[in-house]
């Protein structure tokens, strides 16, 4: 027997309960993970809330990230005793995920958890750091170097915010931090943000089609309006990792700074990234986040506390990062 947040049929929010369930209700899969730790994220936010309708079979246990060891494996690349995480693939979507104390998956889906980190902290960081990672190599292989003229993160309160300031500052870049939460701007410079500006002054739309050359590159989690205005501030060359909308999915942007200022507009994929380049920045991560800093802007709850959470963190009232510890 294992314990599991279950959504038990669709709605708004879908209606929810922690049960014991046998091992033989587990989907289908080659490797079966005792779960460790889970961690919270804006689309667990959608499948506990039941918007986006990502959830197409009930009942379902939530949870887009989960980290443990192997209990059980018929794949070639994992033993019992293998600590592993797992984030993307469709799981806590389309597949049962980490709001449980076991999961069943395919091994095609699990990285290796690499040296360094434990899987608390490997949930600590999760889809959020993944995205906040990527979009940091994404910059440099654009050639947006640390320098004089700063890289905005926007939703820089946020999971994907928070990380993505924390990995700027730790290499070497002049981080602008914009967030709409004021009560927030030393937590903000603590983990690394030079200066903290209010979201307002990114608000409403351009003022044309190129505004003042501000930004040398921003990772970008909102989305939205925001991201058509972030655009026209970039400088000549400049990058854009775009990791999230939270802020909306619509873009209402002039191709303006593409054709003059020769920007680019990079997407960010957690999901289906392939496992080569998953791994790479796993190993970033593990490398460039020094625990006691993931510690500090982390929490841990257990999973009784997981659905208000899920409607909190899409209303960004969720700072930093939450870990979920399915056993407690």
């Amino acid at each position: 027997m294992f314990k599991a947040l279950g959504l038990e049929s669709p709605g708004r929010p879908p209606a929810h309960a922690i049960r014991s369930l046998e091992e033989s209700a587990l989907p289908d899969g080659d490797v079966t993970v005792a779960v460790a730790y889970s961690g919270l994220n804006y689309k667990d936010g959608l499948v506990l809330t039941g918007r986006g309708n990502l959830v197409k079979s009930y009942p379902h246990v939530p949870g887009i990230d989960l980290a443990g060891t192997v209990e059980e494996s018929t794949h070639p690349d994992f033993a019992p005793g293998d600590a592993v995480l797992l984030t993307g693939w469709g799981v806590g979507e389309r597949h049962w995920g980490g709001f449980a104390e076991k999961a069943r998956v395919s091994g095609d889906w699990l990285t290796p958890l690499p040296d360094g980190l434990d899987p608390r902290r490997a949930m600590a960081a999760g889809t959020a750091g993944l995205a906040a990672m990527l979009g940091v190599q994404a910059l440099e292989q654009h050639n947006v170097a640390p320098g004089e003229d700063p890289v905005l993160v926007t939703g820089a309160s946020g999971g994907v915010g928070s990380l993505a300031v924390a990995l700027l500052a730790r290499a070497g870049y002049r981080v602008a931090a914009a967030t709409g939460r004021t009560e927030h701007h030393d937590y903000l410079l603590e983990l690394g943000a030079a200066e903290v500006i209010d979201r307002e002054e990114l608000a409403g739309p351009p003022e044309g089609p190129l505004e003042h050359q501000r930004w040398a590159g921003c990772i970008d989690a909102v989305g939205g309006d925001l991201l058509a205005r972030v655009l026209t501030q970039i400088r000549y060359g400049g990058s854009v990792p775009a990791v999230g909308l939270a802020g909306g999915a619509q873009l209402g942007a002039s191709v303006v700074p593409f054709l003059l200022r020769g920007i680019n507009l990079l997407g960010i994929d957690t999901v289906y990234c392939p496992a080569e380049r998953r791994a790479s920045a796993w190993q970033r991560l593990a490398q460039d986040l020094p625990g006691e800093l993931l510690d500090g802007l982390t929490r841990e709850v257990g999973l009784a506390e997981v659905p208000d959470l899920g409607a909190r963190i899409l209303a960004g009232e969720v700072r930093g990062r939450v870990v979920v510890a399915p056993g407690s």
